[in-house]
C-alpha cells in the first residue's frame, strides 16, 4: 500500500513538472498561424473582388466547409508588403495584447448575406483601399491575425 502511494506521489510530482515545462500545453506556432494567416487573408493577384470573387475565394480558401464564415477580408497586396506592416509601431490589439500593426493597403472585405447554408454560402464584396489591423509575430515577425 505505501509503494502505491509512493508512485502515485511521484506520477503526480512528474506530471506537474511536465505541466510547468509547457510539454503538456499546446504550443504556439508562429509558422503554422502564418500559413493560415495567408490562406485566408492574402490575395496578391487580385486588385478588387465583386459578390462572386467573394463566393468563389470563400469556398476555395476553405471558409465555407462546416459553416459560413461570417465576415472575411482578403489583402491584394505583394506578401512582402504586408509583412512590413508587422515593422511598424506596435499599438494595441482587440484583445488588450500590444503585438499588432496598422498599414494601408488594398482590400476586399466579404460579408456573408445571411440565410445560405454552407457549403454554398453567399457573400456580398466591397473593395476599397483602406487601413487595417494586423498581429504579428515570431522572429522574424509575420503576421499571423487580422485583427480589423
Amino acid at each position: 500500500m505505501m509503494a502505491l502511494q509512493r508512485i502515485n506521489s511521484l506520477l503526480v510530482l512528474l506530471l506537474l513538472t511536465l505541466l510547468g515545462l509547457g510539454l503538456g500545453q499546446p504550443s504556439f506556432n508562429p509558422d503554422r498561424m502564418y500559413q493560415r494567416f495567408l490562406r485566408q487573408h492574402v490575395d496578391p493577384r487580385e486588385t478588387g473582388g465583386n459578390d462572386s470573387y467573394c463566393n468563389l475565394m470563400m469556398q476555395r480558401r476553405k471558409m465555407t466547409s462546416y459553416q459560413c464564415k461570417r465576415f472575411n477580408t482578403f489583402i491584394h497586396e505583394d506578401i512582402w508588403n504586408i509583412r512590413s506592416i508587422c515593422s511598424t509601431a506596435n499599438i494595441q490589439c482587440k484583445n488588450g495584447q500590444m503585438n499588432c500593426h496598422e498599414g494601408v493597403v488594398k482590400v476586399t472585405d466579404c460579408k456573408e448575406t445571411g440565410g445560405s447554408r454552407a457549403p454554398n454560402c453567399r457573400y456580398r464584396a466591397a473593395a476599397s483601399t483602406r487601413r487595417v489591423v494586423i498581429a504579428c509575430e515570431g522572429n522574424p515577425e509575420v503576421p499571423v491575425h487580422f485583427d480589423k
